[in-house]
């Protein structure tokens, strides 16, 4: 029987499991899905495969720069106790510098990648026995890469991480500049980078609030334009107040040793994914009907 890539999804979905874990399984099994997954919990690889479903929402974000190429990764543990395990952290460091090496961001690939250059073993493999190692489910989230003439890199305390892409200036700029969007969660660099979308829909809440003081259209027309120009300087990287230095602004800031920011991501560990809200009461009856 082919293997099929509808075959592939299939088995992937019902085990949680790689995908080129998933075709070797069934390429082995000749296409028998059943006897693919029998063979995968012989193997042991099911047990993390039933971890696969839980909710894995902590973790840590790492990163690594090398000259004018940075790479962001997150990796997530269902908890943030595992998230401190030396092992979760050297699996951290390990699939990083192989990103970084690599220059793959694409999670499926990475996951294919050897743990170690030339190895034999893959990240995916080395991830699966270190879920049952620990016991959670752990998953690597996203990964990103930034070029640029300097690339600058922060980690606050292991949960938020930003590179930034700079023209001009130098690495330790870059970083500081990193760390004010670490603290400061702009939404883009320059003002006029707002989305058009945004700025309406903005400008509309501002105009009915100027309206609702009951003062003259002139007036409500000056007070728009002031609070969106505030708005736009609140929203972008190189006009928020510098959080080393209040007085000046970041782009000011980098343009003062030369530099001129052209980008940044930012990554916060579990953003954007739904937790499980299981009360500690709920949990115990759970586990005592298990």
């Amino acid at each position: 029987m082919a293997v099929t890539a509808a075959l592939v999804k299939e088995l992937r979905e019902r085990t949680g499991l790689g995908m080129m874990d998933c075709k070797k399984a069934l390429v082995e099994t000749d296409g028998d899905i059943e006897t693919a997954i029998e063979n995968l919990r012989k193997s042991g690889q099911a047990k993390a495969a039933k971890k696969a479903g839980r909710t894995a929402a902590e973790g840590a974000v790492v990163v690594q720069v090398d000259g004018g190429y940075g790479v962001m990764v997150e990796i997530n543990s269902e908890t943030d106790f595992v998230a401190r395990d030396e092992n979760f952290i050297n699996f951290t460091s390990l699939v990083v510098q192989r990103v970084l090496e690599e220059k793959i961001t694409d999670v499926e690939k990475i996951m294919a990648l050897p743990a170690e250059k030339g190895g034999d073993v893959s990240i995916e493999t080395t991830r699966q026995a270190l879920v049952q190692k620990i016991g959670e489910n752990i998953q690597i989230r996203r990964a990103i890469s930034l070029t640029a003439p300097v690339v600058g890199a922060y980690i606050h305390g292991g949960r938020i991480g930003v590179l930034t892409a700079l023209t001009g200036g130098t690495e330790e700029v870059a970083r500081d500049v990193a760390m004010h969007v670490a603290a400061a969660n702009p939404e883009v660099v320059r003002p006029e980078d707002v989305p058009e979308a945004l700025q309406a829909k903005e400008k509309e809440i501002f105009a009915e609030q100027a309206r609702q003081s009951g003062k003259p259209e002139e007036i409500v027309d000056k007070m728009i334009i002031g609070r969106m120009k505030k708005f736009l300087a609140e929203v972008s990287l190189v006009e928020q107040a510098f959080v080393k230095d209040p007085d000046t602004k970041v782009g000011a800031f980098a343009k003062k040793a030369g530099g001129d920011i052209q980008s940044f991501v930012r990554f916060e560990v579990g953003d954007g994914i739904e937790k499980d809200e299981i009360d500690f009461a709920t949990e115990v009856m759970a586990q005592v009907k298990s």
